[in-house]
């Protein structure tokens, strides 16, 4: 009795590239054509044009830091959001209450590089230069009014999205003023 023998079907063996591979090798080689392209470049421009080169590639540098510094910011928000949905429900509740209006809490994001300040239930991402500006306003000589005047003027020259999240129509609002208390309760001036 003879036996049947099924002929095995193998494919070749391909070296399968997955997606992300395939764009770094693809992002790889055009950065080496690039680079090439520049480099036979360079012997044909003038000491004028190597300076416009080099002034480029330094704004584009700090470009792509503060887009890395920006990400970083937006990841913390994100995180922060996600950590207080995941509080239970009565917490929740009571938030909500608490931040339905006005400026109700501070805090530094988890990387350091920034604050976050909770206005009517949204967090809203700061510098720590945009922070230290604020602080200097706020803890600074002059009446409440002068206070929320300067507030008010440089919230609007620089950070008009919070103006607008806070519902502050002008520097007499009284909306300002839970924002300058939690400011004042947070940070003093190093002397």
């Amino acid at each position: 009795m003879a036996k049947e023998t099924k002929a095995k079907t193998t494919k070749p063996k391909e070296a399968v590239k997955k997606p992300a591979v395939k764009a770094a090798i693809k992002k790889s080689s055009e950065l080496e054509a690039l680079a090439k392209e520049l480099k036979t470049l360079i012997p044909k421009l003038d000491e004028e044009g190597l300076a416009f080169l080099v002034k480029q590639a330094h704004v584009h540098l700090y470009n792509m830091q503060v887009d890395a510094l920006n990400q970083t910011i937006v990841k913390d928000a994100r995180r922060m959001d996600a950590q207080r949905k995941s509080t239970s429900a009565t917490k929740t509740k009571t938030t909500v209450k608490a931040g339905n209006s006005g400026f109700s809490d501070i805090r530094i994001s988890e990387t350091g590089s920034g604050y976050h300040i909770l206005c009517n239930n949204q967090w809203i991402s700061f510098t720590t230069g945009e922070i230290t500006a604020m602080v200097k306003i706020v803890l600074g000589e002059g009446s409440d009014l002068e206070v929320r005047g300067r507030l008010y003027n440089w919230l609007s020259r620089e950070r008009g999205d919070l103006l607008v999240t806070a519902s502050i129509a002008d520097k007499f609002d009284d909306g300002l003023k839970p924002l300058i208390s939690l400011i004042k309760k947070n940070f003093k001036l190093k002397k």
